[in-house]
């Protein structure tokens, strides 16, 4: 089975949080930095900034990940990124073949 990714976006420190999950973060992060779906959350608040994510071997274990997380009080979001992120930066992964 195939692996996957939970993510959160935001648009600034402290800033509207989105929860997502992916089979290929590279794709998916620069989806959001397109605004590939018009319509949708991350596109309508301008939520595109990776600020946090975790790799599984397995994808269904992303996705319970993430219907977990989705539970969670967006405190625990925030102190989730802080622990490894404390300023928010950005993510950037290396240019590559992305698939």
């Amino acid at each position: 089975m195939r692996g996957g990714y939970v993510y959160l976006l935001s648009t600034m420190k402290n800033g509207t949080l989105y929860l997502g999950v992916t089979n290929n973060i590279h794709r998916r992060v620069q989806e959001h930095k397109t605004k590939l779906n018009k319509g949708s959350f991350s596109a309508k608040y301008n939520v595109a900034r990776l600020v946090w994510f975790e790799y599984f071997e397995d994808i269904t274990d992303a996705i319970q990940r993430e219907k977990s997380m989705k539970k969670y009080p967006r405190q625990w979001k925030i102190n989730l990124i802080e622990k490894d992120n404390p300023e928010w930066r950005e993510i950037v992964f290396p240019v590559t073949n992305w698939g």
